[in-house]
């Protein structure tokens, strides 16, 4: 068993089993894209958990599954790669000690490298899919398969751990799925085929892409319905007032 405590932040574990280890995290912020992303390759993939990650500044609730109860913040493994998601999101305030507590929970195992993925909101519709790097051979690393950013800031838990990592010398990268500011599937699954491509992952996207088909069409729905629903209400009496 493996576990650290920052002051606030528990991390309860059993040791990873291999002595080298890839770790992807994945936390709520920008079209949900890193917590779909990893959800998804951890089902995929048939990842086995090893330890939670809890705190008393965590937003108090949890989620569940036909009645079984799941804590927020859950570690996960397969193979030499370790996979950390959340339910929930992390405040400002504590990002940094939650960093510290994940990276000082890894120090008896050689990580060879941090891998994050979040999301960023841009005003185009494509889902490219950026990224950023605590070194140039990590630049080099990934290639083509994502655009790097060239300048500018992120922010959240995903910085948080990053600057930790050139902190501590630790090799980290930063992918970031282009989103719009709602849970964004499509997003996450051009993210995971970057994931593929850099570390042979093979995970097929297509449930992903279905499911954004049918969050889209139900987005459509709910649209045509509240235009429906204010017509009705024009049509009863169109000398009411308006407000919006």
């Amino acid at each position: 068993m493996m576990n650290s405590q920052v002051p606030d932040v528990i991390v309860q574990s059993q040791a990873p089993s291999g002595e080298t280890v890839t770790v992807f995290i994945g936390f709520p912020g920008s079209g949900l894209v890193g917590s779909i992303a990893l959800s998804y390759i951890v089902e995929k993939l048939e990842f086995t958990q090893i330890g939670v990650i809890t705190s008393k500044y965590f937003p108090p609730m949890a989620m569940m599954t036909e009645g079984i109860i799941a804590v927020p913040v859950r570690i996960y493994e397969k193979e030499g790669m370790i996979a950390i998601f959340a339910d929930i999101p992390i405040h400002p305030q504590i990002c940094y000690e939650v960093a510290n507590a994940i990276l000082d929970w890894l120090k008896p195992v050689k990580v060879s490298e941090v891998v994050t993925i979040a999301g960023i909101i841009t005003n185009e519709p494509d889902k490219r899919v950026f990224c950023v790097t605590t070194g140039k051979e990590l630049l080099d690393k990934i290639g083509e398969n994502a655009l790097r950013l060239p300048i500018g800031s992120i922010s959240g838990i995903a910085s948080s751990i990053l600057t930790e990592c050139k902190v501590r010398g630790i090799p980290a990268i930063g992918l970031l799925g282009e989103t719009i500011n709602a849970p964004d599937p499509r997003a996450a699954a051009a993210t995971i085929e970057v994931m593929n491509t850099i570390y042979q992952l093979q995970v097929d996207t297509a449930g992903l892409i279905e499911q954004a088909d049918e969050i889209e069409a139900q987005m459509h729905r709910l649209s045509e319905d509240v235009q429906s629903a204010e017509e009705q209400t024009v049509k009863v009496d169109p000398m009411l007032p308006m407000y919006g």
